[in-house]
């Protein structure tokens, strides 16, 4: 029987038997890439978010505020391209400039590390900025007022905190990874997407292997939304705390009662 006598499950199932692994391996490649230029955009964004919310000191002299100012200026110029420009022109803007202006042949999992990677590092930026932001400046100041430096007061009081506010986000950026990988195909990288054009232009089946592929996108999706969903529910923490102290006279757990007939409390 030949694919034009099949009817529409039936090729799907041919697609299946026939191309499964090469689904496989490209699902594979899709969720390596997503990983680990997630956790490196991550990195990047954090680093650069933190010196975007650094305000100078009043002691600090004038060539420090200089390069402050120098370095933030670098940075949000690093933030507005790569949020203003397509991933895939500046895959092949990465690609392709690196070998024509720098004698630089990217290897194929480098390219594709870097480009989603400092793409992921940009949006992030701003995330990590408006998270540190978004903590009552009262930390900062108890912080401080309990001995504690702007340095340990930013890593040990504020970044944990803002870790919370912007997890969602951290979540978010790994789920459009998983999808936006697909821009990649255009310099080469044998991920999901390239996998599908390989086998749509093979066998003529656009619709069969689209639905194929769309499905595999929706479970890795889901599957990584679902666990992500689970990591917030932890870093909450229980929904009522008990406070544990040594001072036998404070009461620190349960509820205080008036006892009328014996005139105090337990």
């Amino acid at each position: 029987m030949t694919l034009a006598e099949m009817n529409f499950f039936q090729r799907m199932l041919y697609i299946l038997s026939r191309y499964s692994g090469s689904l496989l391996r490209g699902a594979a490649t899709t969720m390596a890439i997503a990983l680990i230029c997630t956790a490196l955009g991550c990195v990047i964004g954090f680093a650069v978010g933190l010196v975007q919310t650094i305000e100078p000191q009043k002691k600090d002299g004038a060539f420090k505020r200089a390069v402050l100012k120098i370095v933030k200026v670098i940075l949000n110029i690093y933030v507005e391209v790569f949020r203003g420009t397509p991933m895939m022109l500046q895959a092949a803007f990465i690609y392709y400039g690196a070998s024509s202006l720098f004698n630089i042949n990217l290897g194929m999992w480098t390219a594709a590390i870097i480009i989603v990677s400092v793409n992921t590092g940009a949006y992030m930026a701003e995330t990590v900025r408006g998270g540190i932001l978004s903590v009552d400046p009262g930390q900062k100041e108890g912080a401080r007022a309990i001995g504690l430096t702007q340095s340990q007061s930013m890593l040990l009081v504020i970044l944990p905190q803002a870790l919370r506010n912007v997890m969602p986000q951290i979540g978010n950026n790994l789920i459009i990874n998983i999808k936006d990988t697909c821009v990649l195909s255009i310099i080469g990288t044998v991920e999901l997407f390239f996998t599908f054009r390989s086998i749509s232009g093979a066998l003529y089946t656009y619709f069969e292997a689209a639905t194929i592929t769309m499905a595999i996108y929706f479970i890795l999706t889901f599957a990584c939304s679902r666990i992500l969903r689970w990591v917030e529910s932890k870093m909450d923490g229980p929904s009522n705390f008990d406070l544990a102290t040594t001072d036998m006279l404070a009461f620190t757990s349960g509820m205080t009662k008036y006892d009328e007939k014996k005139g105090g409390t337990h």
